[in-house]
């Protein structure tokens, strides 16, 4: 195949590399440069989200993405406990932290950490619930004839500090109302 494989990089392996590929008809070169990073991890480009909302009986995912090379060990904090993989909780291997089935006792400091060979950072961020999103009247079957109009209604209850869109679909395909404004139309009551 032609490949190089390096294991257990060292600084000492940085550098420009050259391939070299060469038959009866002549030769051809191609280079590469292969730099080698090590830093501690740092949260200065990829803070923690400072709010994160999540909706109760819901699911969330907070990201904990900081720079570091090698790549860290990540651990989680809510509060002053340390958290660990359980039936709500998991720890993703990317550093992230699920939590599943959200009720009000999840709200609070959630702390990231980032350690690797060469340092160590933490991030914060606070989660707080919102009430979950949910229809309230749903869309009914209506049988019409074929010329006539039909009008459907759909209305949900929202947490106040969320903003809410309502999507139609129409056997899996959503609705473009300014392309199709002719034959569709939204009226949005608040």
């Amino acid at each position: 195949k032609g490949e190089l494989r390096m294991q257990s990089l060292t600084f000492d392996d940085a550098g420009m590399y050259q391939c070299i590929a060469e038959n009866i008809h002549g030769i051809i070169y191609a280079n590469a440069e292969l730099k080698i990073v090590a830093s501690p991890p740092t949260f200065e480009l990829n803070p923690m989200k400072k709010k994160i909302l999540a909706a109760k009986g819901g699911r969330v995912i907070i990201e904990c993405k900081p720079k570091a090379a090698p790549k860290p060990k990540f651990s989680w904090s809510k509060g002053t406990e340390l958290l660990v993989n359980g039936s709500r909780i998991r720890i993703w291997d990317d550093g992230s932290l699920e939590i599943i089935n959200v009720t009000k006792l999840d709200e609070g400091r959630y702390t990231c950490f980032a350690e690797n060979n060469r340092g160590k950072a933490n991030s914060t961020g606070i989660l707080e619930m919102t009430e979950a999103t949910r229809i309230t009247l749903a869309p009914l079957n209506v049988d019409v004839t074929v010329g006539e109009n039909a009008t459907m209604q759909c209305i949900a209850s929202h947490d106040p500090q969320l903003d809410l869109t309502f999507i139609w679909s129409l056997n899996g395909f959503v609705i473009d109302f300014e392309k199709e404004h002719e034959h569709y139309e939204r009226n949005v009551m608040v």
